[in-house]
């Protein structure tokens, strides 16, 4: 197993090209199985979560190419409806074949995704959704077994207890465009990456209206045919480097990117004192030495996005003043607090929220990270830090951050690896 070793301290410069959407590459993926038909699929990103899905659509009876940023996939006979759990317990967002899997074959059996150290994230929304489509569901030893006779489009209701869910709009749009007649999604996710998915299944002849928005209506078609499609940019690795460059006092400027899908992030660091300049497909970070201490609260998009929430945590922690963060979409998103406090913060948790009192600078220190944001903040926080920081199981930084070491070297940090 390797460690992150930053020597922090000093600004950054230079221009950073921001990859393709992880978030948004998983259920894109999924939703080949709904076609016999070659799917070919560009920016995406090589990442651990996506070659898990590789995996997984392998096992499911795919053929799958994988090459630069590209996958094309294949049928090469007869689907396998049975997503097993050394596959699905590894990644959550593998858990969207569920709906796929009952679209075309009629039965599925997911492994059951679990929690993991953000919190419990329960499955209990894919499940209504997909019921009120005419699928039956069972447990047995960890696993959802699903079957319909026929999918039939109906009037579904996706809001939880903590807003809209993601991964269980793309499980019920993707189910609703096979199934018969019409079926109107209401609070609907309308995260870019849910617009991006719909998007790909009208490429393959799905009929959608309402993408982007809390009701999405589907109108159900026969069959799927093929489809060419890019993968949109990763709003979350673009807020991580936008946080990055204010953290260290730095200029830096982003390519490839839609930065209107960080409107929410950039409003409150304008709120601080960063200054920006965009256009269509680029933002330039101005730093500004002294920022303000600035509250967020976290809310499913386009509010401010819980997977930014870590990240924004260490810039307040190094922004001199008293600065709240609220997540209400993860309560427990907060395993990094610990891991920032060793490093000179001052932070404490109150419910679901962190109270900040920010400090000038923090110190080099061993971190621990829990997760894969909280692993970002670790490193934003060891670039911005006074001496060495030792960042141990940086493997949670794999999963979503394409290339993050050598795209930081480029802009002047000083990053290396070693074995532990």
């Amino acid at each position: 197993m390797d460690k992150l070793v930053i020597e922090g301290g000093g600004p950054l410069l230079g221009e950073v090209r921001i990859s393709g959407s992880k978030n948004a590459t998983l259920p894109i993926l999924a939703a080949t199985l709904m076609t016999d038909e070659p799917c070919t699929i560009r920016n995406v990103p090589r990442l651990r979560d996506t070659m898990t899905m590789i995996k997984l659509l392998k096992s499911l009876g795919k053929t799958v190419e994988f090459n630069e940023n590209e996958v094309r996939v294949s049928s090469k006979g007869s689907l396998n409806y049975l997503a097993d759990y050394k596959l699905v317990s590894t990644m959550r967002g593998s858990f969207c074949v569920l709906g796929p899997l009952l679209a075309k074959l009629k039965r599925a059996k997911v492994s059951l995704p679990g929690g993991c150290v953000i919190g419990i994230r329960p499955v209990d929304l894919h499940l209504k959704g997909l019921k009120n489509l005419g699928a039956k569901f069972e447990f047995e030893a960890g696993y959802v077994m699903g079957k319909t006779n026929s999918l039939k489009g109906n009037y579904v209701y996706l809001g939880g207890d903590f807003g809209s869910s993601v991964l269980a709009t793309a499980n019920v749009m993707m189910a609703a465009v096979l199934a018969r007649g019409e079926t109107i999604i209401d609070s609907a996710a309308c995260e870019p990456e849910v617009e991006a998915l719909a998007d790909f299944l009208m490429a393959m002849g799905a009929k959608i209206k309402g993408k982007g928005t809390s009701r999405i209506t589907v109108n159900g078609v026969k069959k799927l045919h093929g489809a060419n499609f890019s993968i949109c940019s990763d709003r979350i690795e673009a807020g991580t480097f936008v946080l990055l460059a204010a953290a260290t006092k730095s200029n830096i400027t982003l390519t490839g990117l839609d930065y209107t899908h960080i409107l929410a992030l950039i409003d409150k660091l304008q709120e601080a004192g960063l200054k920006f300049q965009h256009a269509d497909g680029w933002l330039k970070v101005k730093c500004q030495r002294n920022l303000k201490p600035t509250s967020i609260t976290t809310y499913p998009y386009p509010g401010f996005p819980t997977d930014l929430q870590a990240q924004f945590t260490t810039l307040m922690a190094m922004t001199p003043g008293v600065s709240i963060i609220t997540d209400k979409v993860f309560p427990d998103r907060f395993m990094h607090i610990a891991e920032l406090n060793r490093m000179g913060a001052n932070i404490r948790r109150d419910g679901n929220s962190a109270i900040i009192q920010g400090i000038k600078t923090l110190y080099g220190a061993p971190v621990m990270a829990s997760d894969l944001r909280a692993s970002a903040a670790l490193v934003i926080a060891g670039l911005a830090a006074k001496g060495k920081t030792e960042i141990h199981r940086i493997y949670h930084l794999e999963r979503g951050y394409e290339n993050l070491e050598e795209k930081l070297v480029k802009l002047g940090a000083k990053i290396y690896r070693e074995k532990e």
